[in-house]
This record gives C-alpha cells, structure tokens and sequence, in this order.
C-alpha cells in the first residue's frame, strides 16, 4: 500500500522542512510505504535550494507560476494517481504532525463508504487565537479543529471544537460535514471518480466544496480522534489580511451559489450588493470578480 503525502510549499522552506522531518516520525506498518511529495508554487525566495539540500530524496515539483492551494494541489493528487497512489493525504506545510497520524488515520476506510478521513488539529503552541486565554499546561491542548460544519444560513465554515481546550470531549470518531484541507486523508479511488479540487476557488472553500461533492456522491467523510496534528494557524495568508478578504468574499459567493438554498443565496446576493458599498477595498474586488466571473488566481496579486 503506498501513501502519497502532498505538502504544498510558498516561500516557507523554514516550516516545509520541519513539517518533512515530522514526517519522517511516522510509524507505520511494513507493508505500507509513505512518499512525501513537495508542491512548490513558484516561490521567490531558496526554498527549493533549502528543502533538496536537506532532503534530496524528497521529490519536488516546482511549478512556473502560484497555482494557489486548489491548483497547487491538484497537481500532487494528479502525480500521486499517476504513480500508483492507494490514498493521498493532504497536509499544510505549517504542521506537525504525530508519528502515528497515517496509521490512524487509515483505520475508519475499513468501511467502503468512507472517502476521506480527517484528524483531531491542535494548534501550535505559541499560535492559538486566543494565547492569554490558557494556562502553559493547556497550550499545544487548544483545539483548532475537531471535524468541520458549515452554517448554511450565513455560508461559513465552522470547525468544531475551535479554541476549547481539549478534556476528551471531541475522542468519539463520527461522520462530519466538512473535510479540512489542512490534513485529510483520501482515498485515490475516489478521486478518480469525483474529480480533483474546482481550480475556481484558488485559495479558500475549496475544501468545503470537494466536500460536498464526497456527500453528494454518497460517501463519508470521518473524524479520527485518535490522529494528531498541531497546526501553526494562518502562517502562509494571515487572517484578516488583504488576501484572506479578496478571496474569501469572492469563494462565499461562489460556493453559496453552487449549493445553498434560494433564501440563502437572495440574502447573500443582498449582502455582497451592500459590501460593494461599504465594504473594505479587497473584499469589494472579489465581490466584483465573482459577478465578472473572474475566478482562479483573480485580480489578487501574489
């Protein structure tokens, strides 16, 4: 059985390498193999310099120009396929993940009905929202997510569980809404039949969106307590940046339109209309872009 373990690299050569090295960690059975797989999106600075100097074994794929996180990874999932990939995990370069993250990860696919699979994400030590908030024997404990839903009323990813510290409230594996890119685990039959990320989004929604097309074609998606991962949250875009407005208001729109019901998408049409009067600069451009049907990369300038 082959593992293929897709990270995406952006001028973050520093958290690409300690995210390999914890790779490494992983503990596995003998009769299955992990092949770490680096995308990078045309960075600016030595990334691929630094990450071959210290994994030379690693293979790199370095794209011309930024694909974003859908484009970026779709081209892992495309090399992954090509090459014999039985499962294909994604996982953000800015994590560190527990040596037995894969083996846990793999265990709720003994059921055919599962199509991917999702681990309990702590943040960081040093990166919760809130780092006042908690006691020094609680941080590295502050869950960031625990399975993931989206409020259909006002079209927003929710993670479950984000910012409680964890008591083993959230230790019961269940189905979930939405699988976050961040670190999921998919099987690569799957997405043979309900296709890749929707270039469309770029950088945002994405995932929700794949994950409604694994629900729309009948499959599950799990939550695995048992797997880890700390996530160094929102190194790569920032939240509240310029980006994360342009792109976010931009996907809403999109994914709102896509699946949401008539009252939801005539309440956020009524919102965008008013955003594009008094909303800040990005947001009002990537409220534009959705209208314009201007998509993928979009006017942001990365």
């Amino acid at each position: 059985m082959k593992i293929f373990v897709v990270v995406l690299n952006f001028n973050g050569w520093q958290n690409t390498i300690e995210c390999l090295k914890s790779i490494q960690k992983l503990t596995l059975p003998r009769n299955i193999s992990i092949e770490p797989l680096v995308i990078d999106n045309a960075s600016s600075n030595d990334s691929i310099k630094k990450i071959k100097e210290e994994f030379p074994k690693v293979i790199v794929i370095e794209n011309q120009t930024n694909l974003g996180f859908s484009g970026g990874s779709n081209e892992g999932m495309t090399y992954a396929l090509k090459n014999g990939a039985d499962f294909v995990m994604l996982l953000n370069n800015d994590t560190i993940i527990h040596p037995g993250l894969a083996e846990n990860l793999l265990k709720p696919f003994e059921h055919d009905t599962v199509a991917a699979v999702v681990p309990k994400i702590y943040f960081e030590k040093g990166f919760e929202f809130h780092k006042n908030r908690y006691k020094d024997s609680e941080k590295g404990k502050v869950i960031w997510y625990a399975g993931g839903k989206i409020d259909w009323n006002n079209l927003l990813g929710k993670n479950i569980g984000v910012d409680e510290v964890d008591r083993g409230q959230f230790d019961i594996r269940m189905e979930t809404e939405v699988a976050t890119g961040c670190c999921v685990m998919i099987r690569a039959d799957l997405l043979q039949k309900i296709g890749l990320f929707d270039d469309r989004y770029f950088l945002y929604y994405e995932d929700a969106d794949f994950s409604q097309r694994i629900r729309s074609a009948g499959f599950k998606i799990i939550y695995e307590p048992k797997a880890i991962v700390w996530h160094k949250n929102a190194e790569s875009s920032g939240v509240g940046s310029d980006l994360h407005d342009y792109y976010i208001s931009r996907n809403r729109l999109l994914f709102g339109m896509s699946y949401a019901q008539i009252r939801t998408k005539l309440a956020l049409v009524r919102e965008s209309l008013n955003l594009i009067r008094t909303g800040r600069k990005w947001q009002k451009i990537g409220i534009r872009d959705f209208y314009i049907r201007k998509f993928n990369h979009g006017s942001f300038p990365i």
